[in-house]
């Protein structure tokens, strides 16, 4: 019997689409952890590496410093990175806030708001919290990033074929329409 393959994934600045979108492979995920099994990942609630990973899939743009620790350990412990969504790839909608300075959507969001606690007029740091960058960066602006899966989020056939094409080689090309959105 050979040794199964190992996949680790990740969610950064994003909205989980990109998890539930491999979810969606439905029926293929039974087949997929017959001959792969999910290391590091919220699919498995295993928090830290156990051991090298053969593909480790991000989801998410990095907008703290807790989000570009968790990228360089992924680029260090898998052989192959891909950047899954646009999110990932560009900074999706969480870069949206990349042309407003830090200050001002801190001050929007904690000084501002009609709900803030007893008219609170703090904004939370703690050396717990996750500082947050001056902006939202992609994320092959960190690291190398070795493939990229286009969409909001990417179809399940996309990275049914991508996941396997790259674990198991001799795939078929990826059809042009599995990555155009026109």
């Amino acid at each position: 019997m050979t040794q199964k393959k190992v996949i680790a994934t990740t969610s950064l600045a994003g909205c989980f689409g990109c998890h539930m979108s491999l979810l969606d492979i439905d029926l293929r995920l039974l087949d997929l952890v017959e001959v792969v099994a999910f290391d590091r990942s919220p699919l498995t609630d295993i928090k830290t590496f156990t051991r090298r990973a053969d593909i480790g899939l991000i989801e998410g743009g990095v907008c703290n410093d807790e989000n570009v620790h968790v990228l360089r350990l992924f680029r260090e412990h898998c052989d192959i990175l891909v950047s899954m969504g646009a999110c990932a790839i560009m900074g999706g909608l969480p870069a949206l806030r990349n042309e407003i300075p830090l200050s001002e959507c801190l001050e929007e969001a904690y000084l501002r708001v009609p709900t803030s606690a007893g008219g609170s007029r703090i904004i939370p740091h703690h050396p717990d919290l996750p500082k947050i960058l001056d902006r939202v960066y992609p994320c092959h602006e960190i690291v190398k990033i070795d493939y990229f899966l286009p969409g909001c989020p990417p179809s399940a056939e996309l990275i049914w074929r991508a996941v396997t094409g790259l674990l198991f080689g001799g795939a078929d090309p990826i059809p042009r329409e599995l990555i155009r959105y026109d």
